[in-house]
């Protein structure tokens, strides 16, 4: 059956991976990004309608309620950033605006849409963490701040929102993305960093984007309140003494 879900964050990485996959399976799809050449690139592909703005402005949740109008069945939040700063180089700045793109923004988004979420007979909202809000890397301070909230977001929902809303968290792992090609373009840190995991690779978009397709399907419709992680095994797992 088709669905209307809406994929904040869909112009590339992740979110465009996801809206391909959702086209594949006959998905009515709207897309939002802060790119609007690169979002209507993949509108174009995916026969969605979309719209351009930024997640830290409150008033875009607004525009994109009124330009998707009607139920919605799905609602997929994949905005990120990766600012990746030891401590003392953090400013005020830098925590407000990561709290703002992950947690703040993805509050808004299921607060903007929840009439239309509740008009479906069984809607879902899928956010995404990271491996690190749970495992310690160093210089991730204020992002695992961030994710940390985005998953005490995803259960306070999950509990206020049931029956009618299921909401469930992706964690990834280093996944290669235009959003981390600082560290993935360098074939040799590239291959240093796949080392650490586990399955001794990067996940690639493809691999997150089929569990989130996966979550706003029909057969995961007794599922809600999960952190799920897509890592390469690296955030339960220890393959060397």
């Amino acid at each position: 059956m088709q669905k209307r879900i809406l994929i904040y964050g869909g112009s590339r990485g992740i979110g465009a991976a996801l809206a391909r996959r959702l086209h594949a399976a006959g998905h009515q799809l709207h897309l939002v990004g802060r790119d609007e050449a690169a979002l209507a690139a993949v509108a174009a592909e995916t026969g969605a309608s979309f719209t351009a703005g930024n997640v830290e402005d409150p008033a875009l949740f607004g525009r994109v309620a009124e330009a998707f109008a009607g139920p919605i069945d799905g609602l997929a939040y994949c905005p990120g950033t990766l600012n990746l700063r030891a401590l003392q180089r953090l400013t005020p700045a830098d925590f407000e605006r990561d709290f703002r793109v992950h947690a703040l923004g993805g509050a808004l988004a299921v607060q903007a849409h929840l009439a239309a979420l509740k008009e479906s007979a069984g809607s879902s909202v899928v956010f995404f963490s990271s491996v690190a809000a749970r495992q310690g890397f160093a210089s991730h301070a204020s992002v695992a701040m961030a994710k940390g909230a985005i998953e005490g977001l995803t259960l306070s929902l999950a509990a206020e929102l049931a029956p009618r809303v299921r909401v469930n968290a992706i964690a990834p792992s280093l996944t290669v993305t235009p959003l981390t090609a600082a560290l993935t373009s360098n074939e040799k840190m590239a291959e240093g960093l796949a080392q650490a995991h586990p399955l001794q690779r990067l996940g690639r978009a493809d691999d997150v984007a089929s569990l989130a397709a996966f979550l706003l399907g029909d057969e995961a419709s007794w599922m809600t309140g999960q952190i799920i992680g897509v890592d390469g095994g690296r955030g339960s797992l220890r393959t060397k003494g």
